[in-house]
């Protein structure tokens, strides 16, 4: 049965098109993906379907029956209620019930049969509505989204805006209406709470329409994926990998189908204007008989190119030392909210640490310490030789709003010229009159591409990122990826998005109840670390779950211990094909001076000799050691 279906959906905001003739449906219990650049017209489609705006043209069906509810990207509530006062408000029809059926038990206590028989139907009604569980509901989403039972007695205006978002979510979800829009429901969560709604909605009979661009959550959730780019969408069946893998493939065939028809139209246009060329009757003929069976070919459109990508790439002037950075038993709390204590680890070169926990717990706040916008409580942290670092805050604070986006590029780097400032830009879509936008008046997304242009420009050797894929499209992020692991240095990242943290981990810094793990290895390695400790604490008794966890503890502490050797190995191979290097010139340079200013002096050929031979003998021992080394790799 179609839940919901658009017809023809056409809108235009004065001569600029968001969506032309915009058509698909979506079946009761589907959950569909929707994916497109920052501004393909998403979220604009979603007020054409919740009717808060009027299409040009086209029509939206909804089922008879079917109750739609909607998250805005950024949706606020402004309430002075407490947290768990507004998730009951979402349950109104329920305390409605409850109310009645206390004054129908009292009037059928007092011996009233009409008011017992209207009470057994609708405590009947109120049992099969969930009523008997309503409150622990609340409770349990609200608790799942990360609102702690204190929390969940503060007042809604006492939050950030980010948790208002999330209170919304809360709100939608315990209504639980039969079709659900969500547009960016992910943006305000951590990982856990993401993996809480995945479950949700995967084991949900609800029809969902989700805009998202994290590609981790499209995979686990949807089933079908939508795509709007030009004006234009197209649905396909399957998740965002499933899409990506159709859309690439249908690609090809179109493009080789179009080469094709225009080779063909080449040919009959060459043969039509040969024939009118010998101008015989007999030719006429037969250029007007295939210009008719050129005018009557069905003309196959030429593929569209794909929506222009930002341009990313991080270099640096210099390489840092070995040893990056040394934090040693640092403290940080707020009141009596502690974030984190004794919290100490070291980076190497070429490290790739990704910050991952709850939130709250203190990601930013330690992304902060390390570049001095906050104070630890205690500890202390030190830089290696030569690190030159450039950090990305998520809120984008570092931006000058009063400035123009060419200003603000400009005046961090008043040596270029203007030519190379723009043309900087551009690698970051700021084109034409975008350049002499005021920065207060830029989206999220625009604010992370002015931001990336200015760290790109820095070449530095170790990035700090806090939240970077936050504003960022699909597209973005993916160039963001490819950026990440071309760079040479060092990397520190605070990240909730998954497939960003698979793809480029190669350690994480866990933030848990107990602490914070120092795991060394791959996001996947990670998970797969969770899962035997999980699966440890539930078998057998309480002995045996010790054993199983410490075994889990031992393997983990086993496999840490081979990657830092590892490590240590490529660091020390690197570090003497360097000394080779310099041994081998400096042979040179003996050999050239004892042949040479030298060769009279036999003085100085003594001491040059008893060099070569030094030389000669650390640069056997270096061979000696890397031929051990390679062979353990």
């Amino acid at each position: 049965m179609i839940a919901l279906a658009c017809d023809k959906i056409s809108l235009s905001f004065g001569a600029k098109s968001v969506l032309e003739n915009v058509s698909f449906s979506v079946q009761t219990g589907e959950k569909l993906g929707i994916v497109g650049v920052n501004g393909a017209g998403k979220s604009t489609l979603f007020s054409v379907i919740t009717g808060n705006v009027a299409p040009d043209s086209g029509n939206v069906y909804i089922a008879k029956g079917c109750s739609v509810g909607y998250l805005a990207q950024n949706a606020i509530i402004d309430s002075e209620r407490t947290l768990f006062e507004e998730m009951l408000d979402a349950q109104s029809d329920l305390i409605a019930m409850e109310e009645k059926l206390s004054v129908l038990r009292e009037r059928a206590e007092g011996g009233d049969e009409s008011a017992s028989l209207e009470f057994s139907l609708l405590h009947e009604r109120f049992i099969s509505e969930g009523g008997l569980e309503y409150r622990g509901r609340c409770r349990g989403i609200l608790s799942s989204l990360g609102f702690s039972e204190t929390v969940q007695g503060r007042s809604v205006n006492s939050l950030s805006g980010g948790q208002k978002t999330r209170v919304a979510l809360a709100k939608l979800l315990v209504r639980e209406p039969d079709i659900i829009l969500l547009d960016e429901p992910t943006n305000h969560l951590d990982v856990e709470s993401i993996a809480w709604l995945e479950k949700f909605i995967s084991g949900s009979k609800k029809t969902f329409l989700i805009i998202s661009h994290d590609r981790y959550f499209l995979c686990s959730v949807t089933d079908h994926t939508l795509e709007i780019e030009h004006t234009r969408a197209k649905l396909y069946n399957g998740n965002y990998d499933k899409y990506l893998e159709t859309k690439k493939r249908d690609r090809e065939i179109l493009e080789h189908h179009y080469k094709n028809q225009q080779k063909e139209i080449a040919r009959i246009e060459a043969y039509i204007e040969q024939q009118r060329r010998w101008n015989r009757e007999k030719n006429i003929i037969a250029a007007e008989s295939r210009q008719k069976q050129l005018d009557k070919m069905v003309r196959i459109e030429a593929p569209t190119s794909d929506p222009t990508k930002v341009r990313m790439r991080f270099e640096q002037s210099e390489e840092s030392g070995d040893d990056v950075l040394s934090v040693k038993r640092l403290s940080k709390s707020y009141g009596e909210k502690k974030l984190f204590a004794d919290l100490s680890f070291e980076v190497k070169k070429r490290d790739r640490v990704f910050i991952i926990g709850t939130n709250g717990c203190g990601k930013s706040t330690l992304i902060k310490i390390l570049n001095y916008k906050e104070t630890p409580d205690a500890g202390r942290f030190d830089y290696g030789y030569n690190v030159k670092s450039g950090y990305y805050d998520q809120e984008n604070q570092n931006l000058t709003p009063s400035a123009t986006v060419l200003d603000e590029l400009w005046d961090c780097y008043a040596d270029l010229t203007q030519t190379e400032v723009r043309n900087a830009l551009a690698l970051f879509n700021f084109r034409s009159d975008d350049i002499f936008k005021e920065v207060r008046v830029l989206s999220g997304g625009e604010k992370a591409r002015l931001t990336f242009a200015k760290m790109m420009l820095s070449k530095t050797n170790t990035l700090f990122l806090d939240e970077p894929t936050n504003h960022l499209d699909i597209p973005s992020r993916e160039v963001l990826e490819d950026a990440i692991e071309q760079f040479p240095g060092t990397v520190i990242a605070v990240s909730h998005d998954r497939y960003f943290i698979k793809k480029l981990a190669t350690r994480i810094l866990s933030f848990e109840e107990n602490g914070v793990l120092d795991f060394d290895g791959t996001y996947e390695d990670y998970l797969r670390y969770k899962e035997r400790v999980a699966n440890s604490e539930e078998t057998g008794g309480a002995s045996q779950n010790e054993e199983s966890v410490s075994d889990s503890k031992k393997k983990y502490l086993e496999d840490k211990k081979s990657a830092s050797e590892r490590r240590k190995r490529e660091r020390r191979i690197a570090y003497l094909y360097d000394e080779i290097k310099k041994t081998e010139n400096a042979l040179d340079a003996v050999e050239r001076e004892m042949s040479g200013e030298a060769a009279s002096d036999h003085v100085r050929l003594t001491e040059l000799y008893g060099e070569n031979t030094r030389l000669e003998e650390y640069m056997l021992e270096c061979m000696q050691e890397l031929e051990e080394l390679e062979s353990l790799q």
